[in-house]
């Protein structure tokens, strides 16, 4: 079965044995969560999108690590002013296992 879940503003289309990464969950390594937040979940033959259908599946997870993504460099210039400001930014992520999805 696959489900198609909405986790820290990004959509994510997951399957049992799959390995996403995720914006940072603060929970430890190693803690099992449940992800209520289900879009949609299809089967080889028939799809579900009925909200009641929906509340009443469970998608349990756990989390692998956290980690974050390599750093970016972000810059301000403005040509012929003399003006050019440069920052770096790491983003966090956590990366989770789908356990089951029933």
């Amino acid at each position: 079965m696959n489900a198609i879940i909405k986790q820290g503003g990004h959509q994510y289309n997951v399957t049992e044995g799959d390995v996403i990464r995720v914006d940072q969950i603060s929970k430890p390594e190693g803690s099992k969560i449940e992800l209520d937040k289900i879009i949609m979940a299809f089967d080889d033959k028939e799809s579900v999108i009925e909200k009641k259908a929906l509340k009443s599946l469970k998608i349990k997870a756990t989390i692998q690590k956290h980690g974050r993504y390599p750093k970016i460099r972000v810059v301000k210039f403005k040509r012929r002013k003399h003006y050019m400001r440069t920052q770096g930014h790491k983003q966090g992520f956590s990366e989770i296992k789908i356990e089951s999805i029933k």
